[in-house]
């Protein structure tokens, strides 16, 4: 499989849109990348415009909108790259805000996209007729250059038919990352459309893992606590990648566009792409999800709640769901490790 590159040099392809000018940078990797973006969203305020990951160059490009040349000035300080464009974060943040108001149509999606500085919304094969035409007028309204409207081959869906496969009322699932609760309880992550579904999952074998203690779905997130029943389980900072292999998970961290990503799912294994859109939105036929991170990784049935990560074992998401599957491709989405961590009050790691 292509994605057993996470023992292999990286190849990416260089993100689309205006290149950049190039000036003096830092190398970073990803996760430091994503940590900088972070601290300048917070400086620039008004003036951020988002922020990429040129994964070629090894290079944090920030976009400043509206600066005044002191933002510019404040980026390369940081050692990234000052891109000027268009739309900050605000603005496009406020675009999203109107297409939930007009355009909250089942089979829809929409992420915040740094590298062509736009919302990008996409529409499911579903999405026709007089939806078609209502999501097309929510674009327009948004005004020239705010955001783009593209069309999906297949059907936007979680999921649930990783790591291990589990099992939870006549559901299978993929286990995310064993993590620790406040309490110290062992227990994993997993996507919350899945604990939905069942309060109690086991493993392949049919022997009783843990019980559900927290879920979130739909609403803000997609993303499940379950607890294991035996107090002594131990649970491991690993996740499987198949044919023997165990990656150490070494912390959470946030994603960044344009950085490569791996997952684990018990139905199509390891597979591998890059982050495309953050702040996502998706309007699945059981309801809204926001703040999610959108992919260009495959995944299948089965595939959901199971562990999005880097090569350098840094967990970054729960698979959420999205359209296609691993002969043609597709969009999935991730719910943050960061946020679901934060929202039930645990840590990665046992």
């Amino acid at each position: 499989m292509a994605a057993a590159a996470i023992l292999l040099p990286n190849a990416n392809a260089s993100p689309p849109g205006p290149e950049p000018e190039r000036v003096t940078a830092r190398t970073l990797n990803a996760a430091s990348a994503a940590q900088v973006a972070r601290q300048l969203g917070a400086a620039l305020g008004d003036s951020y415009g988002g922020a990429y990951y040129d994964a070629a160059e090894r290079k944090l490009v920030v976009n400043v909108a509206d600066g005044d040349g002191t933002e510019k000035a404040e980026v390369e300080r940081a050692g990234a790259v000052a891109r000027p464009v268009r739309n900050s974060t605000g603005e496009l943040t406020s675009a999203t805000r109107t297409l939930s108001r007009k355009a909250g149509i089942p089979g829809t999606a929409w992420a915040l996209d740094p590298r062509t500085n736009q919302v990008v919304v996409t529409a499911d094969r579903t999405v026709t007729g007089d939806r078609w035409d209502r999501l097309e007028s929510a674009v327009a309204s948004l005004g020239p250059g705010m955001a783009r409207l593209r069309k999906s081959q297949g059907e936007f869906k979680p999921f649930a038919d990783g790591g291990d496969a589990i099992f939870g009322g006549g559901s299978r699932c993929s286990l995310g990352f064993n993590v620790t609760t406040q309490d110290g309880r062992n227990g994993f992550l997993t996507a919350g459309h899945c604990t939905a579904a069942s309060r109690q999952w086991a493993d392949g074998n049919g022997t009783a893992l843990g019980s559900v203690r927290e879920s979130v779905f739909p609403g803000e997130g997609d993303f499940g606590l379950v607890t294991y029943d035996d107090p002594n389980a131990e649970a491991p900072s690993v996740v499987d990648v198949g044919g023997g292999r165990k990656l150490d998970i070494r912390q959470a961290a946030e994603a960044a566009v344009g950085q490569q990503v791996f997952r684990m799912g018990s139905t199509t294994g390891l597979r591998d792409g890059q982050v495309t859109g953050l702040n996502a939105t998706v309007n699945y036929p059981e309801g809204t999800v926001t703040g999610l991170v959108q992919t260009n990784v495959c995944a299948e049935p089965g595939d959901s709640g199971g562990s999005l990560f880097t090569r350098e074992g840094d967990a970054i998401g729960l698979t959420s769901g999205g359209s296609g599957n691993c002969d043609v491709g597709g969009e999935t989405f991730f719910q943050p490790v960061t946020t679901a961590l934060a929202a039930v009050g645990a840590r990665i790691g046992g």
